[in-house]
């Protein structure tokens, strides 16, 4: 095996290894009962991935262009460009659909290990040396803070750590003017893979590129050639991914809109800490490598081998990266422009690659001596007092980064001792990477710890999803009607898990149609909007077509649910079609409350909203309890409904009498519902409405609130349901809507009823992408019935036939860039080839015999 091979081969093994024995050490899943679904891990990623896996197995409800099962159906291909397009996620076919933990967790396995042979690759690529020094040293880059903190629970990031040493090589072989048509084949994979990280690698590849070129005896005219090379070939790259990036843009084009966060810095001292091994912290720059890589790269700036200008060109552009990192201006310029909600610092693995390089640059020039060692160590021990000011720094922290210092001393001091022997270089290499597997084992395991213990936390598939699936299953008939995975959900998007065809949705790229229309129907979301719940009402599934409705008992692993046993049981209701006919008259507008707008886009109206006095809540000091009453008069028999967006706790009617909601129970009795409220407006959640019962024969209704937070309840916040009017306009737009659905991937065509006329209404979001036409007509965009996707009707001659496409916006526009990105490629392709055959052949004929 050739010595790069082999680099490569041992840091994968270095990084596989001590990613592993840091998760065991934590206890954490697969080597211990602690789940590693930590906040979008377990609320996005996992579920994508499982999606992903019904997709290449042909069980999912769409295709690539519509995801039918969340948000009442959205767009899908901008959220495979986000989460799923790396290499490395179809992976997940192989593993059985309930063992989706432990696919995605292998998946994250192979990426940091990938990452690392690809630092090794480049390490020797850069300049040759010692093969077991480079794979330690990759080792280091893909075990740094910011892969085993944040990479390990963002799966999709991982692809940045691999695309920064590809792209640096990359680069490389642009100043070289070697296979132009393979770097740009390489550039187009890490864009598609995650354009996020992709971005950040390219920056840092592009500021290495331009240190190299300067440190090197380039003339200016060698210099531009090379960098005139080097972005053709990314921007040739980036436009073969515009297919996949394109569409992503414009989805976050109309994506609800995110909380506006204003770039704060770190205290320097915290800088510091993170250098160091077992510290953590989400908010803070993951830039540890482990302490001998970091003291090998402190003595490139005072090594005498390393040529002056390299030394000063590659020092002033860690440094500088160093500061763009806390400076406002440059922190938008890493991070595109606009500060991330949560972690700031997501372009920290581009300054450890360039740590490690500085590492590698300093020692395949040659062994610092003891002068470049006790200057290092000087500096790393200015970093540790720096650090000890933090409180990120734990007491074991500083012992440990003293070990693998001190392990860094001894090996570089017995490596410029001449040339030792095997033996001994054996022993020095055990040691360094022995220590520094240790150094970052402890380091993923506190992150994994801390993790767990500062964020919400999600159960790995087990027996609840497995009776939910199993649920969802018995009752699926899509699309005659949909199939609601249910209000008490596991995670954010229990759909993608579980299968069914819910509101529940969570995603960077949420639409704002969808989310706003949600919520002035009386529906909730977490993460800011992004994350809409499913909303437990007769009304909206009378509107959306929700014939059978999963009711699962309260996650026992959440520990805001009261512990109650009990299995999922399905609920079945009389619904209209998936199509529907509206009269002829003015769209109207939804206004402030809930109940009305539900009225308005039922086309009837079926609540009593009687006047109740605001309500403002605060918990019981003392002892958990009742705290406040809300009293009204309502139809006797009619159901009850309280809407409090800004509440939290729960809220109960006394003397209610059986759910007397149509549907039939299939599995359970009926009981007196408790609505459980959870709000935290206007920053992260807003609660969504919940049935509270059937309003006794008094007519008296009495709610009574327990709080566990601070809230309101509005006027207008109660509201009573005749079912019995209901029912009614269910017959009404079962008469009047479409005889025949057919749902084919992104294609929905509906038969309508001879006659029908005015405004087909689609229960789907209007999303932007859809295209309606209805009898033989041309497909125009779609029109909107308050935030739905509508089709208007001609009056003469009536049509019976309704046609709608979703293609996702920015598909063509897209598709346009990559084809004439593939032509000019191929173009190159036919240029370079008979150049390379001239030069192989001169080559040959030059040779001596």
């Amino acid at each position: 095996m050739k010595p790069i091979s082999r680099a490569a081969c041992l840091a994968a093994l270095i990084a596989a290894s001590a990613l592993c024995a840091g998760d065991a050490i934590a206890r954490v899943f697969p080597f211990g009962p602690r789940t590693r679904s930590v906040n979008d891990l377990g609320n996005q990623y996992l579920p994508y991935h499982a999606y992903l896996w019904d997709l290449l197995h042909g069980r999912a409800d769409g295709d690539l262009f519509v995801n039918w099962r969340s948000g009442f159906g959205s767009s899908l291909l901008p959220d495979l460009g986000t989460y799923l397009t790396s290499p490395f996620a179809p992976l997940v076919a192989l593993f059985p659909r309930d063992e989706i933990d432990l696919a995605v967790y292998v998946i994250t396995v192979l990426k940091v290990a990938a990452a690392g042979a690809a630092m090794a690759w480049l390490l020797l690529r850069l300049r040759p040396g010692r093969w077991w020094v480079a794979g330690a040293l990759g080792g280091s880059y893909a075990l740094c803070g910011w892969a085993v903190a944040d990479g390990a629970h963002n799966p999709m990031w991982l692809d940045g750590l691999i695309a920064f040493p590809l792209l640096c090589l990359v680069g490389e072989r642009a100043t070289a003017g070697r296979r132009p048509v393979l770097g740009a084949l390489v550039v187009a994979v890490v864009w598609t893979a995650n354009f996020y990280t992709a971005y950040m690698a390219t920056l840092g590849a592009g500021l290495l590129l331009l240190a190299r070129l300067s440190a090197d005896s380039h003339t200016v005219r060698e210099r531009l050639v090379a960098l005139r090379r080097a972005a053709l070939t990314t921007v040739l790259g980036m436009g073969l991914a515009a297919p996949v990036v394109v569409v992503v843009y414009f989805g976050t084009r109309h994506a609800y809109p995110g909380r506006n966060t204003v770039f704060s810095a770190v205290p320097w001292t915290d800088v510091f800490a993170r250098l160091l091994p077992t510290t953590y912290s989400f908010g803070t720059p993951g830039i540890y490598v482990n302490t001998a890589a970091l003291l090998l790269a402190l003595t490139l700036p005072f090594n005498p081998a390393v040529p002056r200008r390299a030394r000063l060109v590659l020092t002033v552009l860690v440094a500088g990266v160093v500061l763009s990192f806390q400076w406002g201006p440059t922190h938008l310029v890493w991070n595109a422009f606009s500060t991330p909600n949560g972690s700031a610092y997501r372009q920290a693995f581009v300054l450890c690659g360039l740590l490690v390089i500085a590492a590698w640059w300093s020692f395949a020039h040659g062994v610092p001596g003891l002068r470049p060692v006790l200057a290092a160590s000087g500096l790393l021990a200015l970093v540790a007092a720096g650090a000890s000011f933090s409180t990120l720094v734990y007491a074991w922290s500083v012992p440990i980064a003293l070990v693998g210092a001190v392990s860094g001393v001894v090996v570089l001091t017995v490596m410029a001792a001449g040339r030792p022997r095997r033996r001994v270089v054996a022993c020095c290499a055990a040691l360094l990477i022995s220590v520094q597997v240790g150094q970052s084992a402890g380091t993923a395991a506190l992150s994994g710890r801390l993790r767990l213990a500062h964020a919400d936390d999600y159960a790995p598939w087990g027996a609840r999803q497995s009776e939910q699936r199993d649920a969802v299953a018995r009752a699926d008939v899509w699309p005659r009607y949909r199939t609601e995975p249910g209000r008490e959900q596991t995670v954010g998007n229990d759909p993608l898990l579980v299968g069914g065809q819910g509101a529940q949705y969570y995603s960077s790229l949420t639409s704002d149609v969808l989310s706003r229309t949600l919520t002035a129907l009386g529906g909730g979301w977490t993460s800011r909007g992004r994350s809409v719940q499913s909303l437990d009402n007769q009304v909206t599934d009378v509107l959306f077509s929700v014939g059978a409705r999963v009711r699962s008992p309260p996650d026992p692993y959440q520990r805001w649910n009261p512990p109650e046993g009990g299995t999922p049981v399905v609920t079945r209701r009389e619904v209209p079609p998936l199509v529907t006919v509206r009269p002829a008259g003015p769209v109207p507008e939804f206004g402030a409350s809930p109940f009305r707008n539900q009225e308005k886009l039922l086309g009837a109206r079926v609540y009593t909203v009687p006047r109740i006095r605001p309500v403002k809540v605060r918990p019981a000091e003392t002892h958990p309890g009742v705290t406040a009453r809300i009293t009204a008069s309502c139809p006797a028999g009619s159901e009850a409904q309280l809407w409090a967006p800004h509440y939290s706790g729960t809220a109960r009617l006394t003397d209610a009498g059986s759910a007397t909601d149509p549907a039939t129970v299939s599995g359970a009795e009926s009981r007196t519902p408790v609505g459980r409220f959870r709000a935290d407006y206007p920053v992260t959640k807003i609660a969504s409405m919940q049935p509270l019962g059937t309003v006794p024969p008094s007519g008296r209704v009495t709610v009574e609130l327990t709080p566990e937070d601070g809230g309101t309840i509005p006027d207008g916040a109660l509201g009573c349901l005749d079912t019995g009017r209901l029912s009614e306009s269910v017959h009404r737009l079962k008469a009047t809507g479409a005889t025949e659905v057919r749902v084919s991937g992104h294609t929905v065509t509906a038969e309508l009823p001879p006659g029908a006329r005015r405004t087909a209404v689609l229960a789907v979001p209007r999303i932007a992408g859809w295209r309606c036409a209805t009898g033989a007509s041309a497909p125009r965009p779609a029109g909107t019935y308050l935030g739905l996707v509508a089709v208007p009707l001609a009056e003469s001659p009536a049509p019976t036939t309704v046609r709608c496409d979703f293609r996702p916006p920015g598909l063509r526009v897209g598709a346009l860039v990559g084809g004439a990105s593939l032509l000019i490629l191929l173009v190159l392709l036919a240029r370079s080839g008979p150049r390379a055959r001239s030069s192989r052949r001169k080559t040959r004929q030059g040779a001596p015999c």
